[in-house]
């Protein structure tokens, strides 16, 4: 690895929003956006750690700017740019996918710079074209392709689609060893450090980040990483958090192991919709984030782009299929439509969403053809009224994991069966109370029944807590978050075990028709609980398929000093 020098330069207004400039190779310039204080992004997840947006400089006998930031930190931003380069000689913008976070002042680099050349993929220059709405000079760029930038940095073009949007392209340049990846390999994680020194303090959101926003398209992950598997990699230059030096191999071998665990499963939801139309985008991953919850493989799949050939073979591997409206003056969506209609077969689930962006194909006459050719419906018809909120965010999530549950059934049984009869039933005589977890997060509420609970710590108080991965309550049980811990009573619990065992339509009130009352973190007290305590995560440790939560205790209070906590007994220690 080279040696790079570590020159920098940080300013830090009263505002939690400051830059940073680092020089990460020959010629080359971190400009980092630093986002101290953003606890959501976007709609698909919560942050505790900020995030940053990186943009980067590189100067050889011609000039190349890479990406550029939010559109919240115009000034600043441009005042630093300013400060490096005349902002009217870039000879090069390449976008590395048209998100706001990363082109949000495109169109003020275009004013400043006029004779610059765009330079992105086919799709991005075409959604560019509808952002900016003004002439400018544009290089589309393929897999391969090159531009020389002239003192030995040669730029090359890796097309890596759907990572996460359908227009990104990594660069590589030669010279530095440095790969721009855009989204891929970052993480929301906010901090004056430029690299990644120390692993261990951002691995947990380098994971999260996967998670979201790689794991449902993991086949193009792995396609990715077979286009970049013979460059030298001094340095990964991410487009949000830090940039990746010391731990390459570590991170990059993450990435493939998690991929083809996602992608081998024999379980395939193949889920269409449309690219920048409504808000098709949003509830395809949300939907997608649900479903990855459960251990199946997602393909999201622009219907505006996709070959027939892949819309069969994926129809044929799938064994279900989740289908956003496409506009109805989309030629090319409305065939692949026909090609689905004539691939689906009656062992197949289905669900289907609206996409919110004016003039959507009708969602009742694709239903009724399904449901014709005999496949299940894997949750209702999701409608949208208005513009998609945390609320509604959850309840796609919920759908999806409704049907990611519903297709690997057979499969949760058969492991149910697989465990020795004497070694399942030692573990069944494992005993625990028997608990309510309810949590709030600004409009997010949930709830779960709980067995798997223990105290862990006397300083601080703490209590751990396992929590399967495909419970939707689980991602408002992040580090931060706050919750109630409601203990049931012995002889007093079984109306309460019933509400919250009963599986009740996505997005709906957990707590309707339960008398409840607010804790001070504002999570709901259950009325008839035993016994509550009032929890912050501090933590999580990730334990195959479930999550063990660590929380230190704030507040609690008994009910009935003299009544008992209801015990969970099992026969059998595989299933709860």
């Amino acid at each position: 690895m080279v040696a790079l020098t570590a020159r920098s330069q940080s300013t830090r207004p009263s505002s939690r929003l400051t830059m940073q400039t680092v020089e990460i190779g020959d010629r080359t310039i971190a400009i980092r956006s630093l986002d101290w204080d953003r606890d959501r992004f976007d709609i698909e997840f919560g942050l505790r750690n900020g995030t940053t947006y990186n943009s980067f400089l590189i100067r050889g006998e011609k000039t190349a700017l890479i990406d550029t930031s939010h559109r919240k930190f115009e000034q600043l931003y441009l005042d630093v740019l300013s400060g490096l380069i005349d902002p009217a000689t870039p000879d090069y913008l390449v976008v590395s996918h048209t998100e706001p976070d990363h082109s949000g002042l495109v169109k003020e680099i275009l004013q400043l710079a006029p004779n610059v050349t765009v330079v992105g993929a086919k799709v991005a220059i075409q959604f560019l074209e509808n952002m900016v709405h003004q002439p400018f000079k544009y290089q589309m760029v393929k897999n391969g392709d090159r531009i020389d930038l002239g003192n030995g940095h040669e730029l090359t073009f890796v097309s890596a689609p759907n990572l996460h949007w359908p227009d990104t392209i990594f660069t590589y340049d030669a010279k530095t060893r440095i790969l721009f990846t855009c989204d891929v390999f970052g993480m929301h994680y906010c901090d004056d450090y430029t690299f990644d020194e120390e692993p261990d303090l951002i691995e947990e959101d380098f994971k999260y980040y996967y998670d979201c926003l790689m794991g449902p398209n993991a086949r193009s992950v792995l396609s990715a990483l077979k286009r970049i598997e013979k460059l030298e990699l001094a340095t990964i230059a991410t487009g949000h958090g830090p940039l990746l030096q010391h731990h390459i191999p570590d991170w990059v071998e993450r990435y493939q192991s998690w991929s083809q665990e996602q992608a081998k499963t024999d379980t395939l939801v193949a889920l269409f919709y449309v690219e920048d139309y409504g808000f098709s985008d949003r509830v395809a991953r949300s939907i997608a984030q649900g479903i990855t919850r459960t251990e199946v493989a997602v393909e999201l799949v622009n219907l505006n782009e996709v070959d027939p050939h892949e819309v069969r073979e994926l129809v044929n591997q799938a064994k279900g299929l989740v289908i956003g409206m496409p506009p109805q003056s989309s030629i090319a969506a409305h065939a692949a439509l026909s090609t689905i209609l004539a691939a689906a077969h009656g062992k197949q689930s289905v669900g289907l969403f609206e996409s919110g962006g004016g003039e959507d194909e009708p969602i009742f006459p694709l239903r009724n053809k399904f449901q014709e050719i005999g496949l299940t419906e894997a949750f209702p018809p999701i409608l949208l009224k208005q513009a998609p909120n945390p609320i509604i965010e959850q309840a796609c999530e919920e759908a999806g994991t409704h049907l990611g549950q519903s297709l690997t059934r057979d499969r949760t049984i058969k492991q149910i069966k697989s465990l020795d009869n004497h070694l399942e039933r030692a573990l069944g005589r494992i005993s625990s109370g028997l608990y309510i977890i309810s949590a709030k997060k600004g409009d997010l509420s949930s709830a779960m029944v709980a067995s798997w609970v223990m105290q862990a710590s006397l300083e601080p108080l703490g209590v751990a807590i396992a929590v399967a991965k495909d419970r939707a309550i689980e991602s408002i049980l992040h580090a931060g978050d706050r919750f109630v811990l409601n203990v049931l009573e012995e002889g007093n619990y079984q109306k309460l075990m019933r509400h919250f065992l009963k599986r009740l339509p996505s997005g709906s009130d957990r707590f309707t028709g339960l008398k409840t009352y607010p804790a001070s973190n504002g999570a709901p007290i259950l009325a008839d609980a035993l016994a509550y305590m009032e929890c912050e995560v501090n933590s999580r440790m990730e334990c195959s398929d479930h999550w063990v939560i660590y929380s230190t205790v704030t507040t609690g209070r008994v009910a009935k000093p003299d009544a008992l906590t209801a015990v969970h007994h099992r026969k059998v220690g595989n299933h709860y």
